[in-house]
C-alpha cells in the first residue's frame, strides 16, 4: 500500500476547502450576512482573521459575496502558511473575472467594480500580536478556537472588537468522530475516546491548547466573555466517495486525518501488540478503495460585542 510521503500541512489545508464550503452552516452565515455593517472605499471594514492557513477563508469570503470594501489582516503562526496564502491568492485572484486588478506586494490588493481587498499578510503568535494590535469590524476564527484554551484565550479575543463589532467562529470541534465501515466496534469506540483525550491533553508552549467539546462549550464561553451570539448551528464534515470516487484531493485530506491519529496515540499502552498500526493500516486501504465514510461533528457561531 502506498501512502503519501511526507504529509503536507499546506496540501491538507488546500483539499479540506471543498469540504469546509459543504460544512459551514448557512443559517450563520447568513446571519452574519445580514448584520454586516456598510463599507465604502473612505471606510472599509477592518477584518482580521486568526489562524488564517493557506487564505482559503478569504477566497470563500469574495466568492459569497461578503467582502465590498475591506482591509483584512491574515494572522497565521506558520510562515509556510503565509507564504503559501500569499501565492494562492495571488493566483486565484488572477483567474477570477469580476477581478479587474491584483496589485502585488508585500500586501495583496484585489480591485473589483465597486469591491476592493486588501490583504495584509502577518505571520505571527497571536499571544504576541494580541499585546500591540488594534480593534476590528469582524474577527475570524475558522477551525481554531479547538486548539487553544477557550477560557483563558476568548477574551483576549474578544477585546479585540469595537464595541458592536461581530465575531465567525467557525467549525469547532465537538465531541464527535466517526469512522464507517465499522472495524471493530470496540476497538473503534477506545480508538475515538483516546484520540479525543489527546485534545484535551493537548499542551503547547507550556499552557493547555484543546478542547475535544469546544462545540458545546462555546455557548457558555462566549456569555462569560459578555459576548452576544446571534445564530449558531452545526458544522459537520461529511467526507464520502460518491460514483467517480471522492471529489477533489478529499482521498489526501482523509490519509492526513488517519496519519494525525496516527501520531496523536502512538505508545498509547491500551492499543500495545500492534492494535492501532493495524487499524490505522485498515483505514488507509479503505480510503484507497473508495470505502472510507468520515464525519466530525461541528458548531459555527456568529456575533457581537455589545
Amino acid at each position: 500500500m502506498s501512502l503519501p510521503q511526507p504529509y503536507s500541512f499546506t496540501r491538507y489545508l488546500a483539499a479540506k476547502k471543498g469540504i469546509d464550503d459543504r460544512a459551514l452552516n448557512r443559517v450563520v452565515w447568513h446571519s452574519l450576512k445580514e448584520n454586516m455593517p456598510p463599507s465604502s472605499r473612505q471606510r472599509p471594514l477592518k477584518v482580521l482573521e486568526i489562524g488564517a492557513g493557506i487564505g482559503t477563508m478569504i477566497e470563500r469570503l469574495w466568492d459569497w459575496g461578503l467582502l465590498d470594501y475591506v482591509a483584512y489582516t491574515a494572522l497565521d503562526a506558520d510562515m509556510d502558511n503565509m507564504v503559501a496564502a500569499w501565492q494562492r491568492l495571488d493566483n486565484w485572484a488572477r483567474q477570477q473575472p469580476d477581478i479587474r486588478r491584483v496589485y502585488a506586494g508585500d500586501d495583496l490588493v484585489i480591485e473589483a467594480d465597486e469591491r476592493l481587498l486588501e490583504i495584509r499578510f502577518l505571520s505571527a503568535d497571536f499571544f504576541e500580536f494580541v499585546e500591540a494590535a488594534g480593534t476590528y469590524d469582524l474577527l475570524i476564527a475558522n477551525a481554531f478556537l479547538d486548539l487553544v484554551d477557550i477560557p483563558s484565550t476568548l477574551p483576549l479575543i474578544l477585546h479585540l472588537l469595537r464595541p458592536g463589532g461581530l465575531f465567525y467562529f467557525t467549525i469547532n470541534f465537538d465531541g464527535i468522530t466517526v469512522f464507517e465501515p465499522e472495524i471493530d466496534p470496540q476497538l473503534d469506540s477506545l480508538i475515538q475516546e483516546l484520540y479525543h483525550r489527546t485534545m484535551d491533553e493537548r499542551v503547547t508552549a507550556g499552557k493547555p491548547a484543546g478542547d475535544s467539546r469546544a462545540g458545546r462549550h462555546l455557548f457558555g464561553q462566549l456569555k462569560a466573555a459578555g459576548a452576544e451570539i446571534l445564530q449558531a448551528g452545526a458544522s459537520d464534515w461529511v467526507v464520502f466517495s460518491g460514483q467517480e470516487g471522492y471529489p477533489m484531493d478529499e482521498a489526501y485530506f482523509l490519509h492526513f486525518i488517519l496519519h494525525t491519529v496516527h501520531q496523536a496515540l502512538a505508545g498509547r499502552p491500551e492499543l500495545a501488540g500492534g492494535r492501532l498500526d493495524d487499524w490505522i493500516g485498515r483505514r488507509h486501504r479503505q480510503v484507497q478503495d473508495g470505502e472510507l465514510v468520515y464525519i466530525a461533528h461541528q458548531v459555527d457561531f456568529v456575533g457581537r460585542m455589545p
